[in-house]
């Protein structure tokens, strides 16, 4: 260092000097002038002792008050907000600063933090006011405005308290599963104050909340348990915030719907099976054990989602008879016996059997029984 400067031209060096004097003063000035509230505001962050300032509420204390509460008020913005420190004084003070903990962010109307966001807004003799814009939650914490009255520092204290609106960082995947497994959903969310999560059934049989936790557990789950899972987080700072989980409940094929019915010979005859299943159920369709195919002569097979339907066209004697419907997928299988029968047939159409109608043959046969007799 001693090098540099004797290689200096001369008048760099002079203002060097100059400078470094200039800074000097202002330091020893601004020492003498605020050191006192300074150190009255480190020790009010020690002993823990606090005045009153607040955010345009409530009785400010002014520094001629005799004494000061020794309660903490709070400062409440949510985040991205602008927050308004204000300290009430009189004439009678003659210097004031405003600090973050330790920290000096205004003396007077000198500036000594780095930060664009804090501005001083008001410096007269009845407030001293400084704003922080667009506040996150690094700046929750205490500040204090530190003020000088005839020669007797004092300190004002307010916290600083954020809050951040709710917010889903993690949240369960869409979920696959047999019936009568188990399962565990995951909802986690952020927030200032901490938000509260609860989970509720979308569905029309649902009542109330499920769990109140970040935690879901179903166990033994049932068909009926399938659907969306609603996860709300909410924390009084901004509407609840929302996602879903949808639950696939998997199950073998149960038929729902299989009718027999009576046609006419050379009308058109429908057979037809239903079946809820998850996956969605095939079907196949069998008479006397040989299977039914489309394109068969005069037959169609129309297979959807969630039933066949077996068409006869032009319906004959030998189209008579009992039909078995099985619908399958890789939980399982089921079937069902149909009964396509014609005019003149008593037929029991739950539980699938028929028969024809025999007041005819009864009769005859009881003539018969009887005729000898004469």
């Amino acid at each position: 260092m001693t090098g540099l400067l004797a290689k200096m031209h001369p008048s760099l060096f002079w203002a060097l000097l100059a400078a470094m004097a200039s800074l000097l003063l202002f330091q020893a000035i601004f020492l003498s002038r605020f050191l006192p509230l300074l150190i009255q505001a480190a020790s009010a962050d020690r002993t823990g002792s606090a005045g009153a300032v607040q955010l345009e509420a409530g009785v400010p204390v002014r520094s001629g008050d005799a004494t000061f509460p020794k309660a903490m008020d709070n400062v409440t913005v949510r985040q991205g907000e602008s927050a308004i420190l204000r300290c009430l004084v009189d004439n009678r003070v003659t210097r004031v600063a405003w600090l973050n903990r330790s920290s000096i962010l205004f003396a007077g109307n000198d500036k000594w933090c780095l930060d664009s966001r804090v501005e001083i807004v008001t410096n007269t003799q009845t407030q001293y006011v400084i704003q922080i814009k667009d506040v996150n939650v690094y700046d929750e914490g205490p500040y204090t405005c530190s003020v000088q009255t005839d020669n007797h520092p004092k300190t004002l204290r307010v916290y600083l308290i954020v809050q951040v609106p709710p917010q889903i960082v993690e949240i369960s995947s869409d979920i696959s599963i047999n019936e009568g497994g188990n399962i565990s959903l995951t909802c986690i969310a952020t927030g200032r104050p901490d938000p509260m999560i609860t989970w509720r059934h979308i569905s029309p049989k649902a009542v109330g909340f499920l769990s109140e936790d970040e935690y879901l557990e179903i166990t033994s789950i049932t068909r009926e348990q399938s659907g969306a899972y609603e996860c709300s987080a909410s924390n009084d700072v901004a509407p609840p915030i929302v996602q879903r989980v949808n639950v696939t409940v998997n199950y073998a094929p149960y038929i729902s719907g299989a009718k027999s019915t009576g046609v006419p010979v050379g009308q058109k005859g429908i057979l037809q099976c239903e079946a809820s299943a998850v996956p969605s159920a095939q079907f196949l369709w069998y008479k006397d054990d040989k299977r039914l195919t489309e394109g068969q002569k005069g037959l169609k097979v129309e297979n959807k989602a969630f039933f066949s339907r077996l068409t006869f066209f032009n319906v004959s004697e030998q189209d008579y008879g009992n039909y078995t419907c099985v619908a399958f997928n890789q939980l399982g299988n089921t079937n069902a016996s149909i009964i396509l029968y014609g005019p003149g047939a008593v037929h029991d159409g739950n539980n699938g059997g028929s028969r024809r109608a025999g007041c005819v043959w009864l009769l005859s046969f009881l003539l018969f029984l009887l005729l000898p007799q004469f």
